[in-house]
């Protein structure tokens, strides 16, 4: 069953974060997953504006995604991303 990451993230460094959007990538398609949004347009229709970052991430199942996040690829990728945002990171099982 598919497995979603739901990241809502605050760039506070836009210049140090470009050093984490070129790093996770590769981490992410190396355990089977893929963008399926990327900081593109977001429009609140109900509750508070949402102002930061979004991005959605696909993976095979929970535990892929858990793999991902936990990797040493990927974690070398949060630390380029340390000191330039914070955010709020989801692991949510699909149907």
């Amino acid at each position: 069953m598919a497995a979603y990451i739901i990241a809502r993230i605050e760039v506070t460094d836009a210049d140090q974060y470009e050093n984490y959007k070129a790093a996770a990538p590769a981490a992410i398609a190396k355990y089977g997953g893929t963008y399926l949004a990327r900081g593109g347009a977001v429009e609140t229709v109900e509750g508070d504006d949402e102002n930061r970052r979004v991005v959605i991430l696909q993976f095979p199942d929970m535990d892929a995604a858990r793999a991902f996040y936990n990797s040493p690829e990927y974690t070398a990728a949060r630390e380029k991303r340390a000191g330039a945002a914070n955010g709020q990171f989801l692991i949510v099982e699909g149907l």
